[in-house]
């Protein structure tokens, strides 16, 4: 038996990287996949074809989560094309790095507006349906950033802590309706952006983590998993840190 067979999941984010990694992982265990992705339509064709070869059904939207409107209208077509969205993934987020001194507003407010609003515009957009349907799991990308803080990331850390406190009160609020909401606290992941760093970076990063290693995005696509499906249906409000122990 498939963990996610027959559910209906909307990823944000997921031409790429760890919002890629979760999308192929839960087209493996039979959900549909809906998916946001913002600039290359070709890559979106060529991710619907490998999900579609897990014989689900798998759309790719061009939509900016950042947008209110734009969030809206997307809730919206997803339902019209999937029936129902059970559930939510939350994983949309840019980064401006730079110490506070030399920070532009620009950038402090563009950080918190794709990595912060996003996620309550898209919450906003699917709770309707999710109470319609009676049960639902919200899924909201954080990071070990939001927990601990980060010298030059003052934006970023603003904004992945904001998402852990919305975390808390959204399950607050939805928990008498059977809708789960739980955030996933990255730590060091693995991916082609980490890829472009300087190796010997890279290497200080692994040897400083527990488990000596850099996540993968695999290892943040299992713990998704475990929070949509029904293992999961007893927790929510929490904070999942997939970091090697790195804040042990």
């Amino acid at each position: 038996m498939k963990l996610l067979e027959n559910k209906n999941a909307l990823i944000t984010g997921a031409s790429r990287g760890i919002g890629k990694g979760i999308a192929m992982e839960f087209a493996k265990q039979g959900a549909n996949v809906a998916f946001t992705y913002n600039a290359s339509a070709e890559a979106a064709k060529a991710l619907e074809s490998e999900l579609e070869s897990f014989g689900v059904k798998a759309k790719g939207y061009q939509s900016n989560a950042a947008n209110f409107d734009a969030a809206q209208d997307l809730a919206k077509q997803t339902l019209e094309d999937f029936g129902s969205i059970d559930i939510l993934i939350n994983n949309a987020g840019i980064t401006r790095d730079n110490l506070l001194l030399r920070i532009s507003e620009e950038d402090f407010d563009k950080v918190v507006e794709v990595n912060l609003k996003s996620v309550f515009n898209l919450t906003k957009a699917v709770i309707r349906p999710m109470i319609k349907q009676k049960g639902g799991s919200i899924i909201n990308m954080s990071s070990v950033v939001g927990v601990k803080g980060n010298a030059g990331q003052t934006n970023y850390a603003a904004s992945k802590a904001g998402i852990l406190g919305f975390t808390k009160s959204v399950a607050l609020e939805l928990g008498s309706r059977n809708i789960r909401c739980n955030a996933i606290a990255p730590g060091f992941i693995e991916t082609e952006m980490t890829a472009k760093l300087d190796e010997k970076t890279v290497n200080e990063w692994r040897t400083s983590i527990p488990l000596k290693r850099g996540g993968s995005t695999l290892d943040i696509a299992n713990a998704c998993i475990f929070l949509a499906s029904d293992m999961s249906s007893y927790i929510t409000g929490q904070t999942l840190q997939v970091d090697g122990g790195m804040l042990t």
